[in-house]
């Protein structure tokens, strides 16, 4: 199966990309398939989405159509 792997601002600089097609299985968790197309990105302190819904890291992805990376925001 493939999905859509999104990063977003810090996230698409230390992936080295904003958007990829990658190759997954539904028991595979955002932190294995994140550690395995961007060994460069650390997903510490950033946060997930899987189908533009907040995640668990370490949740399977199940039958997911998009990835997205989130790096922390902040402002006021």
């Amino acid at each position: 199966m493939q999905l859509r792997l999104l990063a977003f601002a810090v996230a698409a600089d230390r992936a080295g990309f904003r958007d990829r097609l990658v190759d997954y299985s539904p028991e595979e968790t955002p932190r294995a398939l994140v550690g395995r197309a961007a060994p460069s990105l650390s997903p510490d302190g950033m946060r997930v989405a899987v189908d533009c819904e907040y995640h668990d890291w370490d949740a399977p992805i199940g039958e997911a159509e998009e990835v997205a990376i989130l790096p922390p925001v902040s402002g006021g």
